[in-house]
């Protein structure tokens, strides 16, 4: 049985996104080098989804995140950091019998063959969340829920979780999906990637890198991944430093959401009419770009838009891709642009590029917006380094080439 959480319930009036997944403490290294020459390591908190909402709560939403955790020193670590940040833990499970899950890392950039990394998360708290123990009405209080491919692959019974939240039901929020693809932690399960592509095709908005959808389900391109995941209103497709492509409709027929048509302005995931999605697009799209830059379209029923990366002077590459969807999804809270959100995304993802850790301070609202308006040229000129965050400046005074 789970346990009590702590505190009162998440407020359906007030939460923007509930977040549910695995977070675990993570023991960082002093100095580079392998795991087993690393003298000390520093304590921290790492975990796709408690990323996202702490993001967003340093953004200044409203973020809830639903977990469980031991009954252990580090559960309390966990939930305490969480909290500090500004997100309401207060549906968290504490379990009485399973620990929290840890995990020490080089370094080193993880897509480097000499990075290392040494989870401790089997039989974890947060693998036996089930359909059985988690809260479903602090799940369905936000205006969106936010999941990822990480948790179903922790158990079966996390991935039947998945399977239930991402089911068309009267009053299910707008479901967004990070796929995640940790290749380690399919190794030996009873399921395989495969299902990942399962669970973005129920989602509405979904997020997916060009790089984990060929390793996963061996589709190669922007326009190949659409295909193969044609349900979602919103698709983003993460192409590195090439930047993303964002596919954007409808919501399309069908029971997914009794919500569905409703609350326009969390982006309009949920309708097509004037304010979603789609119009979104095609207005970023007479916003003046060029051929080089932010480029808009249209495929089918899809607006398609690319939006280039921007050049980071990289710290520690980890956490970019929970940054980018905080960033993408506090746009869409606020109902900008398709170009916007895929803007706001990139500059979520350079605040975390150039600091050691998965987390930090975002930059200012304002100046985050200064930085997402403008023009074609200037946005293909910055170059963030390190401290750029804190360096409220106007957008000409940026560090460029």
């Amino acid at each position: 049985m789970s346990g009590p959480a702590a505190g009162t319930a998440v407020d359906a009036t007030t939460t923007d996104v509930v977040c549910l997944g695995e977070s675990m403490v993570t023991f960082l290294p002093s100095q580079p080098g392998r795991l087993a020459d690393v003298p000390s390591f520093g304590r921290g908190i790492g975990g796709a989804e408690s990323n996202v909402a702490c993001a967003l709560a340093a953004a200044g939403h409203r973020a809830a995140w639903v977990g469980r955790v031991g009954a252990d020193g580090f559960g309390d670590h966990l939930v305490e950091t969480i909290a500090s940040y500004g997100v309401d833990t207060s549906a968290v499970r504490r379990d009485p019998v399973r620990p929290t899950g840890i995990y020490f890392r080089t370094a080193t950039d993880r897509g480097t063959d000499t990075h290392e990394v040494a989870y401790y998360r089997a039989g974890s708290a947060a693998s036996a969340m089930s359909p059985a123990n988690v809260p479903y009405e602090e799940l369905f209080a936000g205006r969106i829920l936010h999941l990822s491919g990480i948790t179903a692959a922790l158990s079966g019974d996390c991935l039947a979780l998945l399977r239930e939240l991402t089911a068309a039901r009267p009053g299910r929020p707008l479901v967004s999906f990070d796929v995640n693809h940790r290749p380690h932690l399919w190794r030996g399960g009873d399921a395989d990637a495969s299902v990942l592509l399962e669970l973005a095709r129920r989602a509405d908005l979904v997020f997916v890198g060009e790089d984990e959808a060929e390793e996963a389900w061996g589709i190669v391109g922007a326009d190949a991944i659409r295909a193969a995941v044609p349900e979602p209103s919103v698709l983003v497709v993460k192409r590195g430093s090439a930047g993303a492509t964002v596919f954007a409709s409808g919501l399309r027929p069908g029971p997914r959401s009794a919500n569905a048509g409703g609350d326009e302005d969390v982006a309009g995931a949920r309708s097509s009419s004037a304010g979603g999605a789609e119009s979104d697009a095609r207005r970023a799209g007479s916003a003046g770009r060029g051929a080089d830059d932010a480029d808009t379209g249209t495929a089918g029923p899809d607006t398609v838009t690319h939006v280039p990366a921007l050049r980071v002077d990289v710290v520690a590459a980890v956490g970019a891709g929970d940054a980018f969807a905080a960033g993408f999804l506090s746009a869409t809270l606020r109902g900008l642009p398709v170009r916007d959100r895929a803007r706001h995304g990139h500059l979520m993802a350079a605040a975390v590029l150039t600091v050691p850790g998965d987390l930090t301070e975002p930059p200012a609202r304002d100046h985050a917006d200064r930085l997402v308006a403008l023009d074609d040229e200037a946005w293909g000129t910055l170059r963030l380094g390190p401290g750029w965050t804190a360096a409220d400046r106007a957008p000409e005074e940026v560090r460029t080439p």
